[in-house]
């Protein structure tokens, strides 16, 4: 498994495989998914945290199932542009997902994606509660078509042959 730059996805989507996206919480793990034209992300259920070798094998189960290529992991940076705890554990995930699967993975910046995330299910009139159980995978969708969208302005958004 390598770390890769978005302009690198292109070799790892080949033959129609998808784009996934995380977003890594303390309880859970949102996953969102694009379609096979890397267009629109797709949140998935939430993955609950329990233990690392559990939640990775869940991860890798959908991931398998979605035919994903690549993996678009958040990476929480703060306001100012560094990296605090949050960051730093969600590269320890990447790397101890390095010993288990050789999907490439990318990190995206991920300020305000939760915020953004929120915003759009109290519009949608979604109760406290119900927020709470979709806005992972409700953020893991605002990271994952950011990095769809820019895939398209460097003109390799097109589905890869």
């Amino acid at each position: 498994m390598a770390v890769i730059d978005v302009s690198d996805l292109n070799a790892s989507l080949a033959g129609g495989r998808t784009l996934a996206g995380l977003d890594l919480g303390e309880k859970t793990i949102g996953v969102a998914v694009s379609d096979r034209g890397l267009s629109f992300a797709h949140p998935r259920p939430v993955i609950v945290r329990r233990k690392f070798s559990i939640d990775a094998a869940a991860l890798l189960d959908l991931l398998g199932k979605e035919n994903v290529g690549a993996v678009a992991m958040g990476l929480p940076v703060n306001m100012d542009g560094s990296e605090g705890p949050r960051a730093q554990a969600s590269r320890a995930f990447v790397r101890n997902m390095a010993r288990l699967s050789d999907l490439p993975f990318l990190f995206w910046d991920e300020r305000l994606s939760t915020v953004a995330a929120e915003r759009t299910l109290i519009e949608m009139d979604f109760s406290r509660r119900k927020r709470a159980g979709k806005i992972d995978s409700a953020a893991a969708a605002f990271i994952l078509q950011g990095v769809l969208d820019r895939l398209h302005a460097l003109g390799e958004g097109s589905t890869p042959k």
